[in-house]
This record gives C-alpha cells, structure tokens and sequence, in this order.
C-alpha cells in the first residue's frame, strides 16, 4: 500500500517554500470526502478504511498510545516520567528516528495533511489542560508567599535574562558567524529557561511525594510567582514583537489591550464565579448550567485574544485564574474536564508537537555547544542564586541546590510551548530540536536528583524523647488527633474527656481534620484559631470548629482545643499529621482506624487511604502513635469510663500504661490493669526489669486508690490469652493495650499468623476481629521510635 492509498486519491509534491518553512502539494480527494469505512469485509466499491478520514484517526490515536505505553514500560523502570515517553514516541513516529523498511508505513498512516486533523481536535484538548492547570492555581499565594520565595523567584528569573541579554550582546558577531540565521532565536533560548512551569514543578512535587513538605512548600510559592511574572512578560513581549513592523498607535493599542485583558477579565470573572459558589448549597454538586457556561465562555475568551495578537491558549489561562479553586467550583470543573483533556487529548498533543522536531537536523556541533552553553548558563545562575539565598536564609545547602533543581524542571508545558514558538515563525529547526532535548535531560535529572538528595522523613529522626512515659509528674500532655469523617469526631472527643483534664493535669489537643486535595494544585493548611482564611469562600470544618471549642469551654483552664484544616493529596497527609506533630512538640498521636463497625458488630465500610495513611505515619512519626478503633456505633460518651489496660511488657505496654494512669486521675473513671506473665518468664531479663518498675507505682499508690484494680495472670499459652481477651472484651468501654510489633512471647505465641491488621499488633488485631464480641473502643498505643535506640 502506497501513499495514494489512503484519504487522498493522489498527492504530489511540487516544491518548497523556505522562507514560510511550508512545501507545496498537489493533493486530490473525493468530495464528498470518505468518512467512516464500510468495513473490511465489504465490496471493493466501497470505502476502505485506510481511504476513511475518521477510520485513520482512530487508528492514529492507537498507534500514538501504544507506542506512548511501550515507550513507559521501559522508560519507568529507571525513573523517567510519563511526558519522555509521550516524547519518545513522538521521535520514533516522526522523522526524528529513521526506521529504515518501516518508514513506508509510518507515511501511509500519518500522510500529507492527516496530522493536521489530529493536531487540532488534540490541541482543543491542550487548551483545557491549560484551563485547569489555572483553575487549580491559588491566587491568594501573591499574598500569602513570603519574602524568600519572591526573591528566590523574581531573582531566578530575571537575573538569567539579563546576563544572557548581555552575553548575547557582547559577542553578536560570535554568535552570527557560528548559527548565521539562527542566532535569531538565542533570546528565546535563555528567556523561555529562565522560567519555570507551575503546572509541571506541581506535577514534580506530587509524584516525589514532597508536595506539602517544607522545601515542597517553598518551591510551590516560587514556581507559583515566576510563573506568573514570566506569563505577563511573555505576553507583553508577544504583544509588541507581533507588531514591530506596524505603526506605534497600533503597538501601543496591541500592549494596552493586553494589559485590560490580563487585569479586567479577572476583575469581572471572579465575582462572578463566586457568586455560583456562594448559590451553591453546602454539599451539593454545582448546576450543569454554570459549568456550560465557564466552558462557552472559555472558548470565548480564546478567540477573542487574537484581537490584539495573544494565542488562543491565553484565553484558557487568564479565565482559569479567575475560577476559584477547591470546591465546590474548582473540583466540579476539574472532574468534569481532567479525564478526557489531560490524559487523553493532551497526551496525544504532546506526541503530535513532538513529530515536527526533526533530531536530524542537529548536525553542527558548533551550533550544539551554543544553544547547549545559553542553556547551561541560565540553570548554573539560578542554582547559585537558589544556593546563596537559602545559605543566607540558613537553609542547608543540600535544599538549597534540591530547590534549584525543581525550578530547572522542564515538562508537557514547556514542550508545547517551544512547538508554539516554533510554528510562530520565531525559531529556526535546529535549534528548536535542541531545547525539546534540553527539556528531556531537565525533567529526567531534576526528578532523579531530588529523589536522591532530598528525604522529608529525616526532620523526624527521634533524638529527643517524644512520649508520656518520659513527660514530667503533672505536666501537661501534648496531643495531635486526626479526623477524616464527622463520625471521627465524637470518639476523639471521647479520648481527650479520657484524659483527664484538670489543673494538676492539663490537656492540649491540635485536632486536624483531613481533606483530600481537589480541585486545587497548592496543598493548604488553615489553622482556625488565628482566622486564617483561604482564597476561596467555601467553609472547612465548621462541625469540627464547633465541637471542640464547646470542649475547651466544658474544660476551661485545664483544656485547649485548636483545630485545624489540613488539604493535602491522599497519599501525602501524613507529612502535615507528623509536621504537626514535631512543631507542636506533641507527645501521642491519635489515628482513627480504617474500619467503621454498625450496630450489629458487622463491618461496614473500609478505606484503604486512610489505613495507608496510619501505616505511613507509624514509620516516621516524631512522637508515640495511638489507633483508635471503635467497635460500638457511636463509641461511648459519658462522664465515666470502666477502661482495661492490659500489660504483656516491652515499650509499646509501658507506654500505654503512662496513658492508662493519665485516664485514672478522673475518680468517676475505674482503671483495670491487667498484667498477663508467661511462666518461661526471665525475671532477670532487662525489659522485665523495666516492667516490674513501671507497674510499681501501679501496685503500690495507684492499687490505693478506689477506682484502680491491679490483677496478675499466669498464661500458659496463646490459646488463653485468646480466651482472656474475649472474655474482657464484652466487659469494659474502653480497652487500652501496647501494639507490640516484633515481640514474640509465649503469650502470643502462634497468634502472629492469624493476624489481619498488622498496625494494631497481636492483642489489638485480637479485639479488632469480627469474631470478638465487643461494644468498646480500643486504642493501640505504639512508643515513639527514637535514632538512639
């Protein structure tokens, strides 16, 4: 099958135009042009699909993402992103790559004119890709960023620019007698590397899994600012250079009507956008007719732009800044729109910019070095100005050179943005093929190198002892409890009543409830107390916020309840719950377990993030961790408490006896501890020792009191241990146990293979299982692991 078997009847070339980079064909096709095929199998009269123009699209797009997913298979195993396996195929689908017999079929399924189809549907795709990008972007950042991430910013930045403008200037003739016509394009080179992509550095963040850690922080509010310094620029200089050859009025008209249609389509779409918020009930999805609406108006705006010389896709941006983020807006548009623009359409986009680099082109090694040295130049200045500004800031050097490398990160955006320049008329092939290379080596080395550099969990390395055992007598305890779901609350609140508050036994609790980050790119987290606000109106945690200030009130002068707002990816939230944690120098975490029960004792829901979440914060976190588990509907909620605490040894049970003994200050509470010995016990082995000392407080004072009860068991074996906990399983409201992970006794002998939760250790597992019966909450308490130990 030739070239003139497919949708043109005959196609022949005729000559080139150099000067518009165009070639000129003779193409003949059948008017009325040939659809959808009438199959295979059909009569030879009819259409064959290699002669249908929506038949070779769909087989296009399949081709693309084969090649695309053959391309990731390998390229993920060495840590690659996605975007160099979109770009990979682009290579190989192009002229980049010669494939030598192959070529034939690569002209019968992309022909003359056919890419053109591909590329405008793909580019519609792209644009919206762009509209969320913006969507998610939180303009409140301008106000909220601080001094570090604007210089940092501002100074990467411009500072490049300049020094490559007077690099360039310097050695013009150099650089003419070595590109000849394509010195032309070096302003383009160091000016489009001197910024950095929001979308992409976000991207970056959330796939390292350091989005909502310090650094992660830092070189969001930066990206954030460069971004948008380098967007207005950009389309200032477009503006002006798109005019150059026309008459001043013009000039003057074409900036003006730039600068209005960057300030005033905010300016009149975000009070408009907020008002569908604000008629948005509470909880409810956002009426179709609004979202139909932002879209018209949306394609609106685009085609509008080229009125003063602005690409379509200025439009997409400057509409989605003005949305705000988060919900119930931000998230509707981005669930409606994301599947189909940004995996599907943007991804074939990417593909069909790449095919028109032509690697081959790249013969001169003079004009290599150039373009590679304008590069080079332009990252070596911003990593020693990221270094030097987080040195004076006493940052360490190792997050001031991991910063740069986020901010050198190149991606999806930067390539369909050298293609645009490219199909501008502003850059010559070569060295067009040199930047989208540039772009490869950038992403690639900026992810691997902060991968390798940059650990989050090191600032919680427990040098210093982080727990209740090792608290002072009556000093106040410190606790961090986490809230995914509104029925999560009563049964936090029950644990902080548990406590104890007093004024010989003060309490402060930082609860943070915790929400999935949608519809938004920047993670947040809102501390209420000091009326921080965000810059969307939808209202977080207005349930929590009062709960627990009718706590403090019940407990004023022994109880301070802060809440908190925590808006982070999933897989991320454990960095703000151990972040709160290490900066509130807290000495127990509570974590809701992962299964809700019914009233009938049968399981009712699970989620798997949330037990993903509990297992990462037990690695890393900076203090001691308790997992609630509630077995009973609503938990219990009283005044008085019966509680068990059962001791088996080790630190995981001294630690929650030091809890246990915190819950027994309240006279209306009654304290149970239970210690169970094995008879091949070694009194004389050194965690025995430190056992004996820790219950003898409890068997001397603590026995005195009328609401303690001190008992000791002998067990023989793992079978009546089983039988014991069952047995005070149905007798207690609140059951207090160490999770013991990695100790091995003849009192849990055997249980170890039966167990299902592994996070709550033998005994927790033990009262966790739907085979015991049980009303009553449970708390596994698990001792902070420190470095010295």
């Amino acid at each position: 099958m030739d070239l003139n078997q497919t949708i043109f009847d005959s196609v022949t070339y005729l000559y080139d135009v150099p000067t518009m980079r165009q070639q000129v064909y003779n193409v003949c096709l059948d008017q009325p042009m040939k659809i959808v095929s009438n199959g295979i199998f059909n009569n030879h009269n009819g259409a064959i699909p290699s002669q249908s123009a929506f038949t070779m699209l769909e087989l296009q797009i399949v081709i693309i993402f084969a090649v695309t997913q053959g391309f990731h298979f390998i390229l993920k195993r060495i840590g690659a992103p996605y975007f160099v396996s979109q770009v990979m195929a682009g290579f190989l689908i192009g002229p980049s790559i010669p494939t030598g017999p192959l070529e034939k079929y690569k002209k019968m399924l992309f022909p003359f004119g056919s890419p053109d189809i591909l590329n405008t549907l793909s580019s519609l795709g792209y644009s919206f890709f762009l509209f969320l990008n913006s969507v998610q972007m939180d303009l409140s950042l301008i106000t909220k960023t601080g001094k570090k991430a604007w210089v940092i910013a501002l100074s990467s930045y411009f500072v490049p620019i300049l020094v490559g403008y007077a690099v360039l200037s310097m050695f013009n003739a150099t650089w003419q007698d070595i590109l000849g016509a394509d010195s032309f394009g070096l302003p383009v080179v160091y000016i489009s590397h001197s910024g950095c992509s929001f979308a992409v550095v976000s991207s970056l963040l959330n796939d390292l899994g350091i989005l909502n850690s310090e650094l992660g922080r830092l070189a969001l509010s930066s990206a954030f600012v460069n971004d948008l310094s380098g967007g207005i620029w950009a389309s200032l200089g477009t503006a002006l250079v798109s005019s150059r050859d026309l008459s001043l009025s013009i000039r003057i008209r074409n900036v003006v009507g730039c600068l209005a249609y960057i300030f005033l389509i905010p300016l009149i779409a975000r009070p408009a956008m907020m008002w569908i918020v604000k008629n948005t009930p509470e909880g409810r999805p956002v009426n179709k007719i609004y979202i139909y609406a932002i879209i018209v108006a949306f394609l609106a705006i685009g085609y509008f732009a080229g009125n003063f010389n602005q690409p379509f896709l200025a439009g997409a941006i400057v509409l989605g800044i003005s949305v705000p983020e988060g919900p119930p807006l931000g998230s509707e548009l981005v669930n409606q729109l994301e599947l189909f623009s940004t995996w599907f359409l943007s991804s074939i986009f990417v593909t069909c910019c790449i095919m028109k680099v032509e690697l081959t082109l790249c013969s001169s090694f003079a004009v290599i070095a150039v373009v590679c040295g304008f590069i080079v130049m332009v990252h070596l200045i911003r990593l020693l100005l990221c270094m030097g500004i987080c040195r004076y800031c006493k940052m360490p050097s190792t997050d001031g050179f991991c910063l740069a490398l986020i901010l050198s990160c190149k991606g999806v955006v930067d390539i369909c943005s050298y293609i645009l320049v490219y199909d501008s008329m502003a850059q010559s092939k070569r060295v067009i093929a040199i930047m989208i290379f540039s772009v490869l080596i950038l992403g690639t080395t900026s992810r691997l190198g902060v991968k390798a550099l940059y650990d989050p969990a090191r600032k919680y390395a427990g040098y210093q002892k982080r727990n209740i055992m090792n608290l002072k007598h009556n000093s106040e305890l410190r606790v961090v409890a986490c809230i995914h779901k509104p029925c999560h609350m009563l049964h936090i609140k029950n644990v902080l009543q548990l406590c104890s508050p007093g004024p010989d036994n003060a309490l402060v609790a930082d609860i943070v409830h915790l929400l999935e980050l949608v519809g938004r790119s920047a993670p947040i987290f809102i501390a209420h107390k000091l009326q921080q606000s965000v810059g969307s109106s939808y209202n977080y945690s207005g349930e929590l916020i009062v709960t627990f200030d009718l706590f403090e009130r019940d407990y004023a002068a022994s109880a301070t309840a802060n809440t908190y707002t925590a808006i982070s990816p999933v897989t991320l939230m454990h960095e703000d719950v151990c972040h709160l944690a290490l900066d509130k120098n807290a000495a127990i975490i509570i974590l809701p377990f992962h299964v809700k029960w019914g009233g009938d004792g049968s399981i009712e829901s699970e989620d798997s993030n949330t037990r993903s979440m509990n297992s990462k914060v037990l690695d890393r976190a900076p203090c001691s961790i308790g997992i609630l588990v509630n077995r009973g509907p609503s938990g219990v909620n009283s005044a008085s408490y019966k509680v068990a605490m059962v001791f088996l040894g080790g630190p995981d049970d001294r630690e929650a006896l030091c809890l246990a003994k915190r819950f027994a200050k309240n006279r209306d509470n009654r304290l149970f501890v239970y210690r169970l010995l094995a008879r091949d016990d070694d009194i004389s082995d050194w965690e025995h020792m430190m056992d004996d000392e820790e219950l003898r407080e409890v068997r001397g004072a603590y026995v005195k009191l009328e609401n303690v009860t001190y008992e000791e068991w002998t067990i023989d074996d793992a079978s009546q241990t089983t039988l014991f906990i069952k047995d005070i399983a149905k007798r207690f409201d609140f059951i207090v146990v160490g999770r013991r992970n990695g100790v091995r006794t003849s009192h849990t002998s055997g249980l170890e293979n039966w167990t299902e939760y592994s996070e709550l250790g033998v005994i927790g597992d033990l009262l966790a299982s739907p085979d015991t019966e049980t009303k009553a909450s449970i708390l596994v308490v698990q001792q902070q692991s420190t470095s010295a130990s």
